[in-house]
């Protein structure tokens, strides 16, 4: 048995549960795209929030412990919203793997010319 693209796969059943509560990126207007990416980025702002408290960050509190099962399944949540912010912006998964591709390539540049000063242009490709 082939084992599916795991990308292309999560992308598909990203598809099918944002179809399942109504959303639907095909066809968004620009104002839907932007209502779309707000709540994304507002709900991957929380899920940033509940995996910060995965970790004992307070250090004046000795009560904390990591918690590395919620901390993963944070990470999990935000990936499930940021495929949905992918999807609303019409990138599939083969876009993103391209563009991430092409992103690496510019931050192995920066760190190579030492990331000194901020050059607008050099994401422009992606």
């Amino acid at each position: 048995m082939e084992t599916p693209d795991q990308l292309r796969e999560l992308f598909r059943m990203q598809k099918a549960l944002n179809s399942r509560i109504g959303v639907v990126t095909d066809g968004m207007d620009e104002a839907e795209k932007t209502k779309w990416i707000l709540n994304y980025c507002r709900a991957m702002s929380q899920e940033m929030a509940e995996l910060t408290d995965s970790v004992p960050w307070k250090w004046w509190a000795k009560y904390q412990k990591f918690d590395e099962q919620n901390a993963r399944v944070e990470v999990v949540d935000l990936l499930h919203f940021l495929i949905s912010m992918a999807q609303v912006l019409g990138m599939s998964a083969d876009d993103v793997f391209q563009a991430y591709v092409k992103k690496n390539e510019v931050n192995f540049k920066r760190q190579d010319s030492g990331y000194t000063a901020k050059d607008q242009d050099d994401s422009k490709h992606i």
